[in-house]
This record gives structure tokens, C-alpha cells and sequence, in this order.
């Protein structure tokens, strides 16, 4: 190829090039000049939008600012007619104000008149008083020249007749009424407690307080001992009673407040001796055993109780304390069964008088239920009974006889009384309760010399094991009406210094003796 045609080619390849990039330039400028004419169509349509938008807005404020000053004049119109309102209003009141001041003006001035006038009657009274304090000081002193008594010396011979009087007058009232309430209701309660005893006769076995056991021999005390005392302090643990091994022939005696536990050791201290294994690991064994069988001989006892008074529905756990009361006495009286008893005399008395005997019968029951537990809890039996029956589901009318059975509470039904005269009826009866001869004694020393204590009591004797106090009383003394009310202070003073079971009646007994000798 030559240079020519080469120097054509790159001649025809640059004017390409060249017309090629005028193109491109070419049509760059059409595209700018395209734009911008849009752009300026964009422009413009925004500013007549614009336009359009700041119209509108001009003519909604105008109409918001209308209505607001329409709103505000509504307001304004309300309010000053409140106002005028409240004004005329204000102005009655303070209308009312003044007629009132003009009012309470008027009446000071009556006051102040009334208080002048009152003054001056207060005055005249003052004048008056002193004039008659002198003459009353005058007639006292004239008084008490002819009398020949002082004005206290008169004011109390006053009083003692006044005093007297009221004591006769009482004490007539209280023997006729006795008379008649007695008329009425001896019989009666003859009949239903005479019916209630011949119609229930128990058995009674007395219990002691220290339980004691019985050895084999006097080796037998050693080995219950034990090396250094590890056997005896084993038995004291497991089952905390104290054991008292002493100078006793043949004899351990079991103390302990717990009438459930000392029984438990009881019968374990009785079994180790039995077998002749004595040694720590075998009584915490048999203790364990024991304790169990216990417990069954607990719950049976109760569930016996309850199944012999036909009394069902109680509480898994009152049965249980029913028949720990087995275990406990009461003046040598056996708990359990004084509470079978009582409930059998209360079944039979309230069928008498026409009330319902299976409640009666469930009262009675229950209402030495504290005695359970009344060497862990402080306070009466009575009361604690009737907290642990009423925590177990029982009925008021229970709950409250248990209460009241020791007058710890007013008793306010008749079954409450019913278990009253039923629980003295079963701890007075002969043979029901013992106490040692010197309590038995002392006790009959004490009623007697409180008798005595009394003026006008010649002598007094205590009868029928100390059941009766009989008081004799000098004739001039005491008057028929007089030994009603010393009989009562005696039975009261009774009450208030002595602890003892059921009743102690007391009978003043005053006699008139007339004696003359014929003479020939």
C-alpha cells in the first residue's frame, strides 16, 4: 500500500472521528435545551400551584377567624350574663347580710338588757342563799343542842337505819322468792337428777398421778441405770419423764406432767425389764414401739367414747384428744371416764326436760376436752377446750358450754347448765373422787374457821366429807332474815378462797329456846 492511500485513511478516520464528536455535541446541546425548556415548565406549574394553595389557605383562615370571633362573642355573651347573674345575686346576699347585722344588733341590746336583769337576780340569789345558809347553820346548831347529836354522828345513825332496812326489806324479798322458786322447781329437779343417776351407773377405777413399776429385784434398779447412767438418762430422753429411783423397794417411780408420756414409759420401762436387753439402742426401739401402740390405744379409746354416747361427726383429731384423756385424772377421778359420765347424765337430763340428748350428749363429751392439753397451754381448761373445739368445726352451742361449764363465761343456754349440773353430779358422787387424808382435813379445818370468821356464828360444823357446812348462829344476833344473807356471804367467801370439786351447801341454822324452871 502506498503512503498516499495511507495518509487518505488516516484523513477519512479523523474526519469520522471529528463528525462523531460534533454528533455527540450536537445532541448533548439539543438534550440541555430540551430541559431546560421542561424545567421551566415545571417552574411555572409549581408557581400557579403555589398561587392556587395561598389562595385557598387565605380564604380557609378567613373562615377559621370568622368563626373563632363568632365562638369568642358567644363565650363573651355567656359569660356576662353569668356575671349579671352573679352579681345580682352577691347583691340579695349582702341585702340578706345587713337585715341579719341590723338583726344581731337588736338582739345584743336584748342581751345585754337580759344579762343587766340576770346580774341583778344573781345578786338577790347570792343574798338570798347566804340569809338562808345561816338560817339552815342556825336550825343545825338548834338541832343538834336538842338532839344532843352532831350533824356526822346524825348523818350516819341516819344512814345505818336507812342501811338496815334495806338489808331486812332485801332479805324478806330474797327469802319469799326462794321460797317460791324453790316450791316450783325442787321437785322437779328431784325428779330429773334422781331419774338421771338411777338411770346410768358406771364404773370407776381410780388412777394415781405417779405411775410406779414394779421390779423383780433390786439388781434390776442397775441395770436400768446403767454404765455412768447412760440407761436411765436414754429413758429420760426418749420418753421425758423423770424416773425417781430411790431407797424404794423393788420399786421405780415415773413423774411427769405428761399423763400420755409417763404411761409410754411405763409400759417401755415394763418391757425392757421383760426382755432384760437394757442399752440405749434397744430403748429408743421399744419407745418408738410403744409410743405407737399408744397412740392406737389412744385413738380406739376415743372412738369407743364417741360410739357408746352415739356422738359421731367429730374431728379426727378431737377423737384423738378424747382418748388421751384416759390417761389423765382429776382428783384421782379418771378423766375419760367422767366425761362419758357426764355426757350420759346430760343425754338423759335434757331428754327429760324435752331438748335434744344427742347434742346434750356431745357437750358433755367434750367439755373437759382442755384437760388434753392443758399442761402445754396456759389458762383455764374450760377456755382452752372451747378454743380447740371451735378450731375443729364444732357448733356454737358446744363451743360455748364447754366455756362456761366452770362459770368461766356466763352460761346463756340450758344446755350449758345442763352440763354444769351433770359435771358436779358426776365428781360429787360417792367414791367418784379421793384426796389424801391431810388436803382432806385441811380442807375441813378451813371451811369450818371460815364460818367462823363471820359475826354472830356460834360454832359451825362441816359434814358429809366436807359437802355440807352447817352454821349455828346466836338468836339475838342474827334474825331470820339475816341468815339468809350470811348464808350467802359464806358461800360466797367459799368460793373466793377455796379449790375444791362439785359443791359445798351451806345451812345456817338458828333456833330460839325458851327455858323456865317450875319451882313448888
Amino acid at each position: 500500500m502506498s503512503i498516499d492511500n495511507i495518509l487518505w485513511i488516516i484523513f477519512g478516520i479523523g474526519v469520522g472521528f471529528g463528525l462523531a464528536a460534533w454528533l455527540k455535541i450536537r445532541s448533548v446541546s439539543q438534550k440541555i435545551e430540551d430541559s431546560e425548556r421542561e424545567g421551566n415548565r415545571i417552574l411555572e406549574d409549581a408557581r400557579h400551584r403555589a398561587d392556587t394553595i395561598l389562595k385557598e389557605a387565605q380564604v380557609e383562615a378567613k373562615d377559621i377567624l370568622f368563626k373563632l370571633r363568632n365562638d369568642f362573642d358567644n363565650e363573651t355573651k355567656e359569660t356576662r350574663l353569668e356575671l349579671k347573674k352573679r352579681e345580682k345575686w352577691l347583691n340579695q346576699k349582702e341585702e340578706n347580710i345587713d337585715r341579719k347585722i341590723e338583726s344581731a344588733d337588736k338582739k345584743e341590746v336584748e342581751l345585754e338588757k337580759r344579762e343587766k336583769a340576770i346580774d341583778e337576780k344573781e345578786r338577790m340569789a347570792e343574798e338570798n342563799l347566804h340569809h338562808y345558809v345561816e338560817l339552815v347553820e342556825k336550825e343545825k346548831a338548834e338541832l343538834e343542842k336538842l338532839s344532843g347529836l352532831t350533824c356526822d354522828q346524825a348523818k350516819e345513825l341516819l344512814l345505818k337505819m336507812i342501811e338496815n332496812e334495806a338489808k331486812y326489806e332485801g332479805a324478806k324479798l330474797i327469802k319469799r322468792i326462794e321460797n317460791e322458786a324453790i316450791e316450783e322447781a325442787d321437785k322437779r329437779a328431784k325428779k330429773i337428777i334422781s331419774t338421771a343417776i338411777q338411770r346410768y351407773a358406771g364404773e370407776y377405777v381410780a388412777e394415781r398421778t405417779v405411775s410406779v413399776v414394779s421390779l423383780p429385784g433390786e439388781e434390776m434398779k442397775g441395770r436400768i441405770i446403767g454404765r455412768e447412767g447412760r440407761n436411765i438418762r436414754a429413758l429420760e430422753a426418749a420418753t421425758g419423764i423423770d424416773l425417781i429411783i430411790d431407797d424404794t423397794p423393788e420399786a421405780v417411780i415415773l413423774s411427769g406432767f405428761n399423763p400420755v408420756r409417763r404411761e409410754v414409759a411405763r409400759l417401755s420401762l415394763m418391757r425392757l425389764i421383760a426382755d432384760g436387753r437394757i442399752h440405749p439402742a434397744r430403748i429408743e426401739d421399744v419407745v418408738k414401739k410403744v409410743t405407737l401402740e399408744v397412740d392406737q390405744t389412744i385413738k380406739e379409746a376415743g372412738e369407743q367414747a364417741a360410739f357408746d354416747l352415739g356422738v359421731h361427726g367429730i374431728h379426727p383429731e378431737m377423737i384423738k384428744y378424747i382418748g388421751s384423756l384416759k390417761f389423765r385424772t382429776s382428783y384421782s377421778q379418771n378423766v375419760l371416764q367422767h366425761s362419758i359420765e357426764v355426757g350420759f347424765l346430760c343425754g338423759i337430763m335434757a331428754a327429760e326436760l324435752g331438748l335434744n340428748s344427742k347434742l346434750a350428749r356431745r357437750m358433755g363429751l367434750l367439755h373437759d376436752i382442755g384437760k388434753a392439753i392443758d399442761h402445754e397451754v396456759d389458762g383455764p381448761h374450760a377456755l382452752i377446750g372451747s378454743k380447740l373445739a371451735k378450731k375443729f368445726g364444732e357448733a356454737s352451742k358446744v363451743v360455748h358450754a364447754i366455756a362456761a361449764h366452770h362459770e368461766d363465761v356466763p352460761p346463756n343456754t340450758v344446755y350449758a347448765l345442763l352440763v354444769q349440773a351433770a359435771d358436779s353430779l358426776s365428781g360429787a358422787r360417792p367414791g367418784a373422787r379421793k384426796e389424801l387424808l391431810e388436803n382432806y382435813v385441811k380442807r375441813l379445818e378451813d371451811l369450818e374457821q371460815i364460818a367462823k370468821s363471820f359475826s354472830g356464828v356460834e360454832t359451825a360444823y362441816a359434814i358429809q366429807a366436807g359437802r355440807e357446812l352447817r352454821v349455828i348462829v346466836e338468836s339475838q344476833q342474827v334474825s331470820d332474815e339475816t341468815a339468809v344473807l350470811l348464808s350467802r356471804d359464806i358461800a360466797k367467801r367459799i368460793e373466793e378462797t377455796m379449790s375444791f370439786p362439785g359443791q359445798i351447801k351451806v345451812t345456817v341454822i338458828r333456833e330460839t329456846r325458851a327455858v323456865e324452871i317450875a319451882n313448888k
